[in-house]
């Protein structure tokens, strides 16, 4: 079985993934990037991985590579599309191959969205109109499949996917005692410091915890737009000796800071289709505090389990939720052990291959079947509401 993933650059949360495929089924899979990985992500500290690794091709290296990707696209027995020009995947279509979308939700803007005719029309040409054929959704947001639905698209045909950042293994118990380690709480928050990210309800956090006369050193990951108001929160607020902000990291520093951090707070909205921050959290064994808004969210945590999930946009709520993490370090310890768990027995990259892999199978054997949970599971419509 010849499976080729095509998407618009290879990253470090989509690697693991593709070298379990490469693991599974050798030279049999692809992975082919349709554009250079952007200068601003290369100033994130992301990578260029193209030319390390046997199973990826440039379409944009040189003519000879084009031709063998768009051969990929019309003779592979199974294709995986992420963001890449959809004309790798036309002639299939057409010829009814197995063939899965692999997409965040669509309207992280709001489903009013749907009205603008552009949108409408665009969604039933692209999508719904192949409700017939042998089309699939990977879902990359617990949020997916509900926007979809709206246009009659993937009912039924809509997995549970996401992203597969490497998941760790660690001794949990010297992983947990480093966390005990810290005299003072460490809260640690990572991201772009754009609005829907929501920087600035960390801080509104961190002086709420000093207002009620909490002890803690939050610690801020990332660089962005809002720089200079996060900036100015911190010194208004007389928190300078609680919150730092850390500039921009590579991934592999940034797992360091987790590996110590007690508690990882994750306060985006609905823009965030997915967030591997979360992934790359719970397998640091950090207790998580996060917003329901967030794609990942209903996929990876349950609340009360292996985290703690407020009401998006809610600072009093993201204020209890933590407050209760660092009124009792047992339970916060017993919420990130359980997260660590959840991705070493479902959620991680050699689960995700094994399944799609065999769903892959099913599904060209003219067959159905859902895993009951995880990775190539069934997803269901989610509503936007917190009901938790």
């Amino acid at each position: 079985m010849k499976i080729t993933f095509f998407s618009n650059f290879l990253n470090h949360h989509q690697l693991p993934f593709c070298k379990e495929m490469y693991e599974c089924i050798g030279e049999d899979f692809r992975f082919v990037a349709t554009e250079p990985v952007p200068e601003e992500r290369l100033n994130m500290g992301y990578h260029d991985m193209s030319t390390q690794y046997p199973f990826a091709l440039n379409t944009y290296s040189s003519k000879k590579a084009y031709e063998e990707a768009v051969n990929l696209g019309n003779e592979s027995d199974v294709v995986i599309i992420g963001s890449a020009p959809k004309l790798f995947i036309e002639n299939r279509l057409k010829a009814n191959k197995l063939t899965f979308y692999y997409m965040e939700r669509i309207f992280k803007k709001g489903r009013h969205r749907i009205l603008n005719p552009k949108t409408l029309s665009y969604l039933l040409l692209n999508h719904s109109r192949h409700r017939n054929k042998n089309l699939y959704m990977l879902c990359a947001s617990a949020y997916t499949s509900a926007d979809f639905n709206l246009v009659g698209a993937y009912r039924n045909k809509a997995y549970k996917w996401g992203y597969f950042p490497e998941v760790k293994k660690y001794d949990l118990n010297e992983l947990m005692s480093i966390k005990k380690q810290n005299k003072i709480p460490k809260l640690l928050w990572v991201g772009r410091f754009l609005d829907w990210k929501h920087p600035d309800d960390a801080v509104k956090l961190g002086k709420m915890l000093k207002d009620n006369g909490y002890k803690f050193d939050l610690d801020i990951i990332g660089t962005g737009p809002m720089e200079s108001q996060i900036r100015n929160m911190i010194v208004s607020n007389n928190l300078q000796n609680e919150v730092k902000l850390l500039g921009s990291m590579k991934p592999e520093q940034v797992r360091e800071h987790m590996e110590k951090a007690n508690i990882f707070l994750f306060t985006s909205d609905f823009n965030e289709g997915w967030g591997a921050v979360l992934n790359e959290s719970m397998n640091s064994g950090c207790g998580i505090v996060a917003s329901h808004a967030i794609g990942s969210v209903p996929f990876l945590l349950e609340n009360r389990v292996n985290s703690l999930i407020y009401r998006s946009g809610d600072i009093n709520h993201l204020y209890e939720n933590v407050k209760h993490l660092l009124d009792s370090e047992d339970l916060c310890n017993q919420m990130g052990s359980n997260a660590y768990k959840t991705l070493q027995s479902t959620w991680n990259e050699k689960e995700a291959a094994t399944r799609l892999i065999k769903l892959c199978q099913v599904l060209l054997d003219g067959n159905e079947y859902y895993f009951e949970k995880g990775p190539c599971s069934k997803a269901d419509i989610v509503k936007q509401k917190y009901n938790y």
